[in-house]
């Protein structure tokens, strides 16, 4: 039997900060001891001195690449650094290569995951014009969701038939997570934008292309659907205040049946940046302006924003150096979400506790995750140790990433990541991510 006690550390959860002591017994925390009464004996003990504790954070959207795009990145390599970073479970997404589309390819991405993945996982299964059938064989207790591209995508998984839409809404066994992009509108703003520009259209029209109509148009039209069927919906990475508009933030978060996701990237860049960044912060939907990304950072406290992710989604630095129509969209965030989050209450934006409500707690309720997202006696020990006073500077040179490079390259940081544990074990220590492969298959309570 292993045994591990965290003593004298602040926990950060529920809502509260409290310094007490925490008894690890294998995968799962045995108790939660206030700091007043006297520390059990362990196998390993730990000091939490000053520091603070949290559930790890879970990631509902990320793109590891594997199969078939592992040039960019692959599982090992990007759950390595998300546990870096304090991310404990990961919800990988379907565009891969080839598209996990059948049901036999979306098992054949958790048993590579068993394999070698240091984090907690789950995969989407993808959703096209034509596989409606694999679709609904879906297994709502051992899939995290089903992913609807209404947007464009790699290969086959732009789902634009109404009538294919219309039966997903419909018949969906779990949740339907959805890229909102209005296609239309994007083609008839890369016609304008060509028309001035040529084929040398600068990164600047990226926010005017992918514009707020295109997200609004597609976002709306997809909670239109939900309300229709009564399905279980969650719009991914809003990108617009005008979105928000959509979301309802009077009702609790089970009775939501649309919620809405903010990514680390439209939380921090605004459309100023791309003078400086360039392609590295290109990303579909767009970085827009700082009134929308002012916006949706008022909605993470407001109840309109239900949770924060990463969209992590790496390309070499040869692909994004190309010019605007050559580059890919997405970049690397799983290793620096965390820091960048706790930047954010550093500069007034939220709360200490808002942290874990909205990367952890609120993941869980949403997704309906057994035994995960919380500092609860009896659940997993999914954990992330942070220090909020150890300043450091993230440099491409640092990353775990398998491309090798980050868009935060320079940023300083004030807090830093100490320790991750995943199911009991610890996976990230000392500035190490330790050998062993413990991520274990996310499960969930429908």
């Amino acid at each position: 039997m292993s045994t591990t006690v965290i003593k004298n550390v602040s926990i950060v959860n529920e809502g509260s900060v409290e310094l007490k002591h925490v008894l690890i017994d294998n995968d799962r925390i045995q108790k939660i001891i206030p700091n007043t009464e006297e520390v059990p004996g362990a196998s390993t003990t730990i000091d939490g001195s000053g520091k603070h504790l949290m559930p790890g954070v879970i990631d509902d959207q990320v793109h590891f690449r594997e199969p078939g795009l592992t040039h960019k990145a692959e599982i090992a390599t990007e759950s390595a650094a998300a546990v870096a970073g304090g991310i404990t479970s990961f919800m990988e997404m379907p565009n891969t290569v080839p598209n996990a589309l059948t049901q036999e390819l979306l098992e054949d991405k958790y048993q590579r995951a068993a394999e070698v993945s240091k984090a907690n996982y789950s995969f989407f299964m993808g959703a096209s014009n034509d596989n409606v059938d694999e679709v609904l064989k879906t297994d709502p207790k051992r899939v995290c969701g089903i992913k609807v591209f209404m947007g464009s995508s790699t290969g086959n998984m732009l789902v634009d038939a109404p009538t294919v839409l219309e039966g997903i809404f419909k018949e969906a066994p779990c949740l339907v997570a959805t890229h909102c992009e209005d296609e239309g509108t994007i083609r008839a703003n890369i016609a304008k934008a060509k028309a001035q520009y040529g084929e040398n259209v600068p990164i600047e029209q990226h926010p005017i292309i992918r514009s707020e109509e295109a997200c609004y148009k597609s976002s709306s039209m997809a909670a239109e659907l939900a309300h229709k069927h009564n399905t279980k919906l969650h719009i991914l990475h809003i990108s617009t205040a005008k979105e928000l508009s959509i979301f309802n933030n009077n009702i609790p978060l089970e009775e939501k049946n649309v919620t809405a996701e903010a990514c680390i990237h439209h939380l921090w860049f605004t459309d100023a940046d791309y003078t400086s960044k360039g392609t590295r912060i290109k990303w579909n939907p767009a970085v827009k302006t700082s009134a929308d990304r002012e916006a949706i950072r008022a909605a993470l406290t407001n109840g309109k924003i239900d949770v924060m992710a990463t969209d992590h989604a790496p390309h070499t630095v040869e692909e994004k150096n190309n010019s605007y129509f050559n580059a890919p969209s997405g970049g690397p965030l799983v290793q620096h979400a965390l820091p960048a989050a706790l930047e954010l209450v550093d500069q007034g934006v939220m709360e200490l506790t808002d942290v874990p409500r909205l990367m952890s707690h609120q993941v869980a309720r949403l997704f309906q995750i057994a035994d995960r997202g919380y500092i609860r006696e009896g659940y997993k020990a999914d954990l992330v140790m942070v220090d909020l006073n150890q300043e450091w500077t993230a440099t491409n040179e640092g990353v775990l990433y398998k491309c090798g490079w980050t868009p935060f390259h320079g940023q300083k940081f004030k807090s830093k990541v100490v320790q991750t544990w995943v199911n009991g074990n610890s996976v990230f220590e000392n500035g190490q991510v330790q050998q062993g492969t413990h991520g274990e298959r996310l499960s969930f309570n429908r």
